[in-house]
C-alpha cells in the first residue's frame, strides 16, 4: 500500500503522523511511504532520517492526497485538506466529528473512508489511541492553568503549591478518567489542594485509593459541582463521552459565583467543551476572559510538546496502521472489532452512532460497510 504523511497545518501543530521509526516499520512490511518535506521538523526529525528509514520525500501535500491510498495524520483535516480527499481513500487520524458539522459534511461528500483514532476501542471499552494524548493533555492542563493563574495573565495571582504559611491553590478536576487522573497527579505533585469529581463510584474508589490523602474525591451532582467550582482557583474540565459532544457541566450562571480571576481549563474542547462559555483557542492566543473568569481552551494542547506527544501517539497508532496496510481496511476490521469501532465515515455515510445522532445523519452500522 502507498501511505502518505503530510505536514500538519493547524495553528501551532508541530506533531507528525509518522515518526521515522514508524515509517521504517511500514517500509519493512513492503509498503511505500511518502512523507511531505519538512513534516517531521516539529519533532526534530529531518527529511534525511525519513529517507534513511526507507521513506520517499515529496514536495508539498498535493502528491500525498492525490496518489496515496492511505493518509496518516494527527489532527483533523483542515478545510483546504478536505478538498483534496478522494473517494475510497483511507484517512487515519483524530477527527472529533460530533461537534464539527462542517468537517463531517466535507468527509461525507468526499467519499473518503475515515478512521478516527479517538473511537478505536480496546479491552473493557478503553480508548487506547486517545489515552496517550489524554495523559499529555491532563498533565499539561495543570501547567497551563498555573500560568493562567498568574496576575499578568489575568488570573487570581495564586501559586498552586502555596508556600509555608500560605494556603495552596484549590484545584477541582471534573472527571476521574485518564485526563482527570493525570491532571490530579500533576496538581497533587506541586502541593495543590485537589478535589476530583466523578459520577462513577468505581472511578471515585480507584482514584481515592491511589491518591489517599493527596486528593479528595466527591460525587458529581449539581450541588456538589457548584460548591466545588465556586471555591476553586483552577477548574479542569476532563469529561469525555466517546465520540459524542461533551456535556456542558459548568454554566455561565455559575461563573458569577466563582472567585474573580479563577481559571477554567477545558480539556474537552476537542469534543465541543464541557463549559458553556468555552470557545476553542490556539497556542497563539490561548486564553480569554468571561465574567472575570479566565478560560484556557486550546484545542490541540499536546501539539505544544510535539516530540513527546508524537512518539507516545505512534506507539499506539502504528500497530493498527500496519494491520490496515497489510490486509486492507475491510479485512483488518473484520479481524479486529476494536479497530472497526474507529470507522466514522465510509462511502458518503456516517458509521459511528454518536456522530450520526449528534449531527442528524442516518446511522449506517459498520457491519454494512464490512459486508
Amino acid at each position: 500500500m502507498r501511505i502518505g504523511c503530510p505536514k500538519e497545518i493547524k495553528n501551532h501543530e508541530y506533531r507528525v503522523g509518522l515518526t521515522p521509526e514508524s515509517a521504517g516499520e511500514l517500509a519493512r512490511h513492503g509498503h511505500e511511504v511518502w512523507i511531505e518535506s519538512g513534516a517531521g521538523l516539529g519533532i526534530d526529525a529531518t527529511d534525511a532520517e525519513y529517507t534513511a528509514a526507507g521513506a520517499r520525500i515529496v514536495d508539498g501535500p498535493d502528491p500525498i492526497f492525490a496518489e496515496c491510498e492511505m493518509v496518516v495524520k494527527v489532527k483533523e483535516p483542515q478545510a483546504v485538506e478536505r478538498k483534496k480527499l478522494r473517494e475510497g481513500q483511507i484517512l487515519y487520524t483524530y477527527l472529533h466529528l460530533a461537534p464539527d458539522r462542517e468537517q463531517t459534511v466535507d468527509l461525507v461528500d468526499s467519499g473518503v473512508t475515515a478512521i478516527a483514532y479517538e473511537t478505536v476501542t480496546g479491552p473493557n471499552r478503553s480508548l487506547p489511541l486517545l489515552k496517550p494524548m489524554s495523559q499529555v493533555a491532563g498533565r499539561m492542563s495543570v501547567q497551563a492553568g498555573a500560568t493562567a493563574l498568574e496576575k499578568a495573565h489575568g488570573g487570581r495571582g495564586v501559586l498552586l503549591g502555596g508556600v509555608p504559611g500560605v494556603m495552596p491553590g484549590k484545584v477541582v478536576v471534573i472527571g476521574g478518567g485518564v485526563v482527570g487522573f493525570n491532571a490530579a497527579q500533576m496538581a497533587a505533585g506541586v502541593g495543590a489542594d485537589v478535589t476530583i469529581l466523578d459520577r462513577d463510584p468505581e472511578v471515585l474508589e480507584r482514584v481515592g485509593t491511589h491518591f489517599e490523602t493527596r486528593a479528595k474525591t466527591r460525587f458529581s451532582n449539581a450541588a456538589n459541582l457548584h460548591d466545588a467550582v465556586c471555591q476553586a482557583d483552577l477548574v479542569i474540565g476532563a469529561v469525555l463521552i466517546p465520540g459524542a459532544a461533551a456535556p456542558k457541566l459548568v454554566t455561565r450562571d455559575m461563573l458569577r459565583d466563582m472567585q474573580k480571576g479563577a481559571v477554567l481549563v477545558d480539556v474537552a474542547i476537542d469534543q465541543g467543551g464541557c463549559f458553556e462559555t468555552s470557545q476553542a483557542t490556539t497556542h497563539d492566543n490561548p486564553t480569554y476572559v468571561v465574567d472575570d473568569i479566565v478560560h484556557y481552551c486550546v484545542a490541540n494542547m499536546p501539539g505544544a510538546v510535539a516530540r513527546t506527544s508524537t512518539y507516545a501517539l505512534n506507539n499506539v497508532t502504528l500497530p493498527h496502521a500496519l494491520q490496515i496496510a497489510d490486509n486492507g481496511w475491510k479485512a483488518a476490521m473484520r479481524a479486529n472489532s476494536h479497530l472497526a469501532e474507529g470507522l466514522n465515515v465510509w462511502d458518503g455515510k456516517v458509521t459511528y452512532k454518536a456522530v450520526a445522532e449528534d449531527l442528524g445523519y442516518e446511522y449506517v452500522p459498520v457491519e454494512k460497510a464490512l459486508a
